[in-house]
């Protein structure tokens, strides 16, 4: 168990190990949960994390399809 004094303003330091093992950085957002008479700090996902692997494809492409789509359709594909 770690310790972490409050200040007057209500503000906690969260240990760096525990910053660490959550992978928290300097403006990354928190969520709080109640659970009986404690407290869960969580690590709050950003839109894109929150919402990876949502869509699944319904077959996989390779590069090399994927450049020649692009050329068909008049893109750039490397090069």
């Amino acid at each position: 168990m770690r310790n972490s004094a409050m200040t007057t303003k209500g503000q906690v330091t969260i240990p760096r190990d525990i910053r660490r093992q959550l992978g928290l950085k300097p403006g990354d957002k928190v969520s709080f949960m109640i659970e009986n008479d404690h407290v869960i700090l969580y690590r709050k996902q950003n839109d894109i994390e929150a919402s990876f692997g949502i869509c699944k494809p319904k077959k996989s492409v390779s590069l090399k399809n994927m450049e020649s789509a692009i050329r068909k359709r008049g893109g750039h594909a490397g090069g």
